[in-house]
């Protein structure tokens, strides 16, 4: 790990080579904080689209649980994003797991971790799910939790249907044309403190009006939610989080405070059963869209249920199994199997060895 990272100490990065695509060279950047003492458990946090990691209280969190930390900022976002690159674009979603397995390698073989939580938000709530649907039986995702994951689009199901069709279309000719699509303004005020929010980060790599939607990254996104909706088949415990309502309205009120005003809540609801068979779904009252940059008191309930659940869900290795009681009818069919067992053994012993048999039954003839 390089002792570098924009975030200073205890924060490392290491920049993983991914090779070059039709833009030139490709990278993504692991980031690393360990905790105080060593940690065989680790966390890999993949961000959303218009993102990069800089939520540092999520990292404290874990570490005061004892966790390491780690995050990823993905190709052509944030930290791996280069000058020659079109911010956030991709043609699929897979072009993100080569960088997604070599996190997963350095934080399991090189730092020798047991145990794996992948969070992922947003748009990395629907990356960090087919990239473990992909992995599942691997022995590479642990656990899953996923904050207001871009499960569908935010647009009225009528338009749906023609929007994508269109965009599918043009996508193969121009998958770099931008799509005119309303910005993420109202979010970003929302978050950033220089506008009505209480966060500081780089607006180089999270503007408030957020990057151009283009169409090859439209299609990608599609294509993967059509997948999920089919269902997946994730074999990791998975919590799925997101807010109770969803922000209508096209200018500025302070419900953009207390609302995800980036995708429709209800969509994460519905399409969080198909993710596999271990799923939990919690929602949170006053939720914004990244719930962990919530007002204080949402985020104190976020960060209490996490941690209620993955004390449930993620065990550290070796915690010894539930003692699991039997009910009456394991109880009768138990004392049943007991009967028969002394029954079987006492008409054992009742019968002469074998040899003892055989010399009876020559002295009688």
């Amino acid at each position: 790990m390089e002792i570098d990272d924009v975030l200073g100490a205890p924060y490392e990065r290491h920049t993983i080579e991914l090779g070059t695509d039709d833009e030139g060279p490709v990278v993504a950047t692991l980031v690393r904080r360990r905790g105080d003492a060593p940690s065989r458990r680790a966390v890999l946090y993949v961000h959303g689209f218009v993102d990069y990691f800089f939520q540092t209280h999520l990292a404290d969190f874990f570490v005061a649980r004892g966790w390491d930390f780690y995050a990823i900022d993905l190709r052509k976002y944030g930290r791996s994003l280069r000058d020659y690159q079109t911010p956030n674009f991709c043609r699929s979603i897979t072009e993100y797991y080569p960088e997604l397995d070599e996190a997963a390698r350095i934080i399991r073989d090189e730092d020798g971790h047991d145990q794996i939580l992948v969070a992922g938000h947003s748009t990395g709530g629907l990356i960090t799910s087919m990239w473990s649907h992909s992995r599942s039986g691997a022995g590479i995702v642990d656990g899953l939790f996923l904050n207001s994951p871009f499960f569908d689009f935010n647009v009225p199901w009528l338009m749906r249907r023609p929007m994508m069709t269109a965009v599918t279309t043009v996508s193969r000719r121009s998958p770099y044309r931008i799509l005119p699509t309303p910005s993420l303004g109202i979010y970003g005020q929302s978050l950033h403190a220089d506008h009505r929010g209480e966060w500081t980060y780089d607006l180089r790599w999270k503007p408030v009006l957020g990057f151009p939607v283009r169409i090859g990254w439209l299609t990608a996104i599609q294509q993967a939610q059509r997948r999920l909706r089919r269902g997946l088949s994730i074999s990791a415990p998975i919590l799925v989080a997101a807010s109770s309502r969803t922000f209508r309205g096209k200018d500025w009120t302070d419900d953009a405070r207390v609302t995800d005003s980036v995708l429709d809540v209800e969509h994460i609801a519905r399409w969080a059963p198909m993710l596999g068979t271990r799923v939990t779904i919690a929602r949170f009252d006053g939720g914004m869209h990244d719930l962990t940059l919530s007002g204080k008191d949402v985020r104190t309930d976020v960060f209490r249920e996490l941690g209620q659940w993955v004390d449930a869900f993620m065990p550290p290795p070796g915690t010894p199994e539930i003692a699991i009681p039997p009910a009456p009818e394991d109880k009768a069919e138990m004392q049943a199997a007991g009967e028969r067992s002394a029954q079987t053994s006492a008409s054992s012993e009742a019968r002469p060895p074998a040899d003892e048999a055989d010399d009876k039954t020559g002295a009688t003839a």
